[in-house]
């Protein structure tokens, strides 16, 4: 199908891209209402709606299963191709409707995994369409600012959701996903009275089937027999975070896992080789591979924001400054951004007292503190045990001690301090963008990952700080500008240093990054959060991991692209 450019000389966008982008919205409200909210409700008590997870166990859902979602897009998006656009759109949302809505009605560990699962199929059943739509509907006149409008798209649904999902949890819990589900359902009237398969710009869809796709990952990634290796590795950290074997067994078992795959490359490293098994090891694009293992740790810090930043905030960042300054510029929004409870808090006050009793030491203190903090109070030890010691001896009356708690130490929904990022990226990204666009993309990356490390020390410093819920979102402030200047550049970089011809393939492998990324990134959070944070109660070693991380990764960008020119040069004169 063939455009009329406009006067500007820049071609019209087609319908679909409108659709497209509409359905991306209403498919961001449903997973960030979700996803920003994961922690805090895997975590939660039992009594109070959640699932009462321990960190272990909620790092290891939230490796595992997105995960599994940025790797299978590689596979859904050949399917797409194949069999239609609009049809693999009303699969995922077939899947994703129901699951969403699943995830409040089951309570046990592997029932909330397998409906966890399910949003992450039918999630990476979508994924791949809709870039594939933006991609299609739009041409080398308008594709920049096609995709600009995406990503504003996919962060008005980040800001909006987890807003309405704090709303709605103050209802209760069921209701986070049945929006969520709700948004999704709103999605099937785009998908099948607007969306027309077939109806885009000049050149449709590439008709690669999955062997197609498979000899591609060889060329990219690696062979079967490194797949082989990899895939064992990374099955058996997540049994090991699952707390299936220790991590000294682990180790262990991948050091001789490692031996026997280097021993039986070198027994077939000569001869006729029939069959994938008997092939040595072998790394398709190496320079590529580097990169996306590099940038593994950039997305091993971003994710933390999502699924770490919640529940420190919650358990120990004192955020009444920030209500109250809140309090000062608009009072009615106090009860929105940082609702109480009255009644839940009421019914779980005296078993906090009886756990008291008339003796208290500073550690029994500290876990009643961190139990009362899942409803959003967060009074001073000296008054946690003056209130509760009072209630136990029956000097005050627990309706009127919730009361009391809740008008002077209520705090701000860690929800919306995490939204900050999305509300700022909105406002700034397009002037971001064009600022740093004059620069070559290594050095911005490297910046914009230096700025996310930073802003992880910051938010560490907040739990020490008077001003804990100020600095905590100057902290996501600072995060919003270091996102702002490194992910898009994280992908320019791919085509600085992909093969010619072959830069939107390996754009596709890109997001094996990202699965990497979220994986490492569950993994570490569920173990940092329950050893350093809450066991050895030093969240800044919690922070300084992560940013330690975010340094590393900096340096290796930088060797990486100082070994890349040298290699470079070296061939030139060749």
């Amino acid at each position: 199908m063939s455009t009329t450019p406009l006067s500007s000389g820049r071609s019209p966008f087609h319908k679909n891209f409108y659709v497209a982008n509409t359905m991306e919205i209403f498919e961001r409200l449903a997973w960030y209402g979700f996803f920003t909210l994961s922690s805090l409700y895997m975590t939660s008590p039992v009594s109070q709606g959640g699932l009462g997870l321990n960190d272990q166990e909620r790092g290891f859902l939230q490796g595992m299963i997105p995960f599994l979602l940025y790797l299978l897009p590689v596979i859904t998006g050949a399917l797409a191709d194949r069999y239609g656009y609009r049809r693999m759109f009303l699969i995922a949302f077939c899947i994703m409707c129901p699951a969403y809505f699943l995830l409040g009605q089951v309570h046990g560990f592997w029932s909330f995994c397998a409906a966890f699962l399910a949003v992450a199929i039918g999630a990476a059943c979508f994924k791949p369409v809709v870039v594939g739509t933006i991609g299609r509907t739009t041409d080398d006149s308008n594709r920049g600012l096609g995709f600009g409008v995406f990503y504003t798209m996919v962060n008005v649904g980040g800001f909006l959701g987890p807003l309405v999902a704090g709303y709605v949890r103050a209802i209760s819990w069921d209701m986070v996903f049945i929006m969520s589900s709700f948004w999704i359902l709103l999605n099937f009237i785009p998908a099948i009275f607007l969306y027309k398969d077939g109806d885009h710009h000049e050149g449709g869809a590439d008709q690669r089937g999955l062997r197609q796709v498979l000899l591609e990952t060889q060329e990219v990634l690696g062979n079967g027999r490194l797949a082989l290796l990899v895939v064992p590795a990374i099955i058996g950290i997540m049994i090991a975070a699952k707390g299936g074997i220790s991590y000294s067994q682990y180790f262990m078992a991948m050091a001789g896992w490692l031996g026997i795959n280097l021993v039986w490359s070198a027994l077939n490293k000569s001869g006729r080789q029939q069959h994938w098994y008997q092939q040595g090891i072998c790394i398709g694009n190496a320079q590529f591979v580097i990169y996306l293992l590099i940038m593994t740790g950039f997305w091993t810090i971003y994710n933390q924001l999502f699924i770490t930043l919640p529940l420190y905030i919650r358990d120990f960042v004192d955020t009444t400054d920030l209500v109250l300054l809140i309090g000062k510029l608009s009072p009615s929004a106090v009860n929105f951004l940082a609702s109480v409870n009255v009644e839940q808090l009421t019914t779980v006050l005296p078993g906090l007292a009886a756990k008291l009793g008339p003796f208290a030491d500073t550690k029994l203190l500290e876990q009643l503190r961190l139990e009362l903090v899942n409803y959003k109070v967060m009074p001073p030890l000296e008054q946690l045990q003056s209130g509760l010691q009072a209630l136990h001896a029956g000097q005050i009356s627990a309706a009127q001690l919730a009361a009391n708690w809740s008008q002077a130490y209520r705090q701000v929904n860690p929800e919306y301090i995490v939204n900050l990022d999305f509300g700022v990226v909105v406002l700034l990204q397009i002037a971001i963008s064009t600022y740093v666009q004059r620069w070559k993309a290594l050095p911005v990356l490297v910046i914009g990952t230096l700025v996310l490390s930073l802003s992880l020390w910051m938010a560490g410093l907040s739990n020490a700080l008077l001003f804990g819920g100020v600095s905590v979102s100057m902290a996501v402030f600072v995060f919003a500008l270091g996102e702002m200047i490194a992910s898009p550049k994280s992908q320019e970089y791919v085509a600085a240093i992909a093969p010619k011809r072959k830069t939107a393939m390996f754009m596709g492998y890109y997001f094996v990054s990202m699965a990497l990324g979220n994986l490492f990134a569950g993994l570490l959070s569920g173990w940092s959060y329950t050893v350093l944070a809450r066991q050895m109660h030093q969240p800044m070693l919690m922070w300084s991991l992560f940013g330690g991380i975010g340094v590393i990764t900096s340096v290796a960008l930088l060797v990486f692209n100082l070994r890349l020119k040298t290699v470079q040069s070296f061939t030139v004169a060749a």
